[in-house]
């Protein structure tokens, strides 16, 4: 098998790579021996002294080992974990500690941030190939998954917070953004109904799934409630007698400074639910009400999978934290 290898770093680092997918997506089995030096100089077609510095770096990560009469084998650590979130929040750190807090003292987690930027996702999915026992990740998109995950091996790989799309064999503990979202909403409804319009902030350049917007209607319809979807919040005046979905915490921010602007009280001349619970909505303008599944709960999950290996597919569902901004 002839490798193409490029210039943007050493054939070394390129061919550890390469074995290093190719262990992560278990072309070689933890604790079986890897093939001789020997073997792969003729495989690679790449001399002996390139596998061996490759068998030096792999060794460096942990990746593999070696012992006198064993050779080279894959190693059999379960202690490397990669959670990739998305961007940080509030109710991320509530996950990042319960998914610590669950997981014993023998494991080391690297915690990275990818900001919805594809390249970086791209990049650090690649890097990290064959490093971690376990890959516990938040997609770019919530509508689509991402090609770069299929190297990774479906045992080793756990999908959070993602949309209602094909996740092949893949694990997963998701939201519902969708049917889920309109229960909720209809758990909510005689409350709702006592305003004069009902309104979702979804800015453009959100990265929350867009069906939400679809049920978001349908709700509405469902139950003869005026309704709007405004896009560009900073166009948005609060108004007495509406009632807003804000999904950004900033847009909860700037509802509540309008609203002080303009006089009104929050839970008593308008409505506001935000999305996703965090502490401070315990305590703003005496509590915010919010749609938001349990986070802690899912950074128990995500633990559970890391420690059991058990497959996983659920969605969590849409909790109500009812406070006095409804």
């Amino acid at each position: 098998m002839k490798v193409t290898f490029g210039q943007q770093t050493t054939k070394v680092k390129q061919l550890a790579d390469l074995i290093s997918q190719e262990i992560s997506m278990g072309k070689y089995k933890s604790d079986c021996a890897l093939p001789s030096i020997n073997n792969l100089s003729r495989d690679y077609q790449v001399s002996r002294d390139t596998v061996f510095k490759a068998f030096i770096d792999l060794k460096d990560r942990g990746i593999i080992d070696s012992t006198p009469g064993k050779g080279y084998y894959v190693t059999n650590k379960r202690r490397n974990v990669l959670l990739l979130l998305d961007e940080y929040s509030p109710y991320k750190y509530l996950l990042y500690n319960s998914f610590i807090k669950n997981l014993s003292i023998h494991y080391k987690v690297d915690l990275l941030f990818h900001q919805y930027n594809e390249r970086l996702f791209n990049t650090i999915l690649r890097e990290s190939l064959g490093r971690y026992n376990k890959y516990i990740v938040m997609n770019f998109d919530n509508e689509k998954l991402s090609p770069h995950l299929y190297k990774i091996d479906s045992s080793k790989l756990l999908l959070l917070d993602f949309g209602k799309f094909d996740k092949k064999d893949y694990s997963y503990v998701c939201q519902d953004f969708d049917t889920s979202f309109y229960n909720a909403l209809a758990s909510l409804k005689d409350r709702l109904k006592q305003y004069q319009r009902l309104i979702l902030l979804f800015p453009e350049d959100i990265k929350h799934p867009r069906s939400s917007c679809e049920y978001f209607i349908r709700f509405c319809e469902d139950h003869h409630i005026e309704s709007a979807i405004i896009e560009n919040a900073d166009e948005i005046k609060v108004l007495h007698g509406e009632a807003y979905i804000a999904i950004r915490q900033i847009d909860v921010v700037s509802i509540i400074k309008k609203s002080r602007a303009a006089g009104l009280t929050c839970g008593k001349d308008f409505g506001l639910i935000a999305y996703n619970d965090t502490p401070a909505y315990e305590v703003i303008d005496q509590g915010i009400t919010a749609l938001s599944i349990n986070w802690e709960e899912l950074g128990h999950k995500a633990a559970e999978f890391v420690l059991t290996g058990k497959e996983i597919k659920t969605y969590l569902p849409t909790e109500i934290h009812l406070r006095s901004s409804l």
